[in-house]
């Protein structure tokens, strides 16, 4: 993989963190909206090092999943996006439903959209002219 193919790659990765830190800070700062989800029988808040580590782990995994199936299948890309689809569904329907409130609740969904949506549309990346597969 190139060098620019990995700076973008990176980039975007950054990008979806640095977005999501914005919108919790809006939402929950500037806005007011209690953060908090259900976890079984108990409730806890959500910070801005959850959402950092949360839309860094998405990323880090969406990357890796990527680059493991550009290695081994052709049509990655279409078999990627398949996948960070479903997983940004179900991010959605287990992760945002756990919002306590109906604040919360959007705020989690945009969280998951906002990542989700530009992890998806920016981590693939054309392959160079030449490469295997």
């Amino acid at each position: 993989m190139t060098n620019n193919i990995l700076l973008g790659r990176a980039a975007v990765a950054a990008g979806a963190v640095v977005v999501a830190v914005a919108e919790f800070a809006l939402l929950h700062s500037a806005a007011g909206v209690d953060l908090a989800v259900r976890s079984g029988s108990s409730t806890r808040q959500v910070t801005v090092a959850a959402v950092i580590g949360a839309a860094a782990v998405a990323a880090v995994a969406g990357w890796a999943l990527l680059a493991s199936l550009e290695r081994l299948i052709n049509r990655a890309h279409v078999w990627w996006t398949s996948i960070a689809v479903a997983v940004l569904l179900l991010s959605l329907v287990v992760g945002a439903s756990s919002g306590v409130g109906g604040g919360a609740k959007a705020t989690l969904a945009l969280l998951h959209l906002s990542v989700g949506v530009i992890l998806i549309l920016g981590l693939p990346r054309p392959r160079p002219e030449g490469a295997n597969r």
